[in-house]
């Protein structure tokens, strides 16, 4: 039974010792996803990758232009054209549509790619910025996942204007 109480005591010390040590506990959170969609840098990055993807875009748009053209003329000559000639525009039609699905596909990748090495860059710079803001102001955690998070821990507005100021 002694030794029961003793064993109560230490705990209760040691819960005591842990809450006095997490009064002390500083911790942060920051929002990823406002990083990504807001910061200065993530715009840049966007726009740059728009101007970049330009060209290929517009060669996609004219070539389903060309496609939806070739088409139309099909579906209303199909009855005046010979049978020769209507299997030789029909094959067309299939070739350009398979090329213009590879191109697309390969549009897709290369701008999945070129977003994925933007973004890894974008938060290699935030999490420099994270940690100087962790050092300067003597953070003992910070996150940026959390099923729940109170606005006083937030300090992505804080991040943001770092990455805006170029730190």
């Amino acid at each position: 039974m002694r030794h029961c109480y003793s064993t109560l005591a230490a705990l209760a010390l040691s819960i005591g010792i842990a809450a006095v040590e997490a009064a002390d506990l500083k911790i942060g959170f920051v929002d990823a996803e406002r990083i990504n969609r807001e910061s200065v840098p993530a715009e840049r990055a966007s726009k740059q990758l728009e101007k970049e993807f330009a060209p290929r875009a517009q060669e996609l748009q004219r070539r389903e232009g060309q496609i939806k053209s070739l088409q139309g003329q099909l579906e209303k000559e199909a009855m005046t054209m010979s049978e020769s000639e209507r299997r030789s525009k029909e094959q067309e039609l299939a070739r350009m549509s398979l090329d213009f699905q590879r191109m697309q596909r390969e549009y897709r990748e290369d701008l999945n790619l070129r977003r994925n090495q933007e973004l890894a860059a974008l938060f290699e710079r935030a999490n420099r910025v994270i940690k100087q803001i962790a050092e300067a102001e003597k953070f003992d955690l910070i996150v940026q996942e959390a099923v729940y998070r109170s606005p006083r821990i937030d300090i992505t507005d804080r991040v943001l204007k770092a990455l805006a100021e170029g730190k």
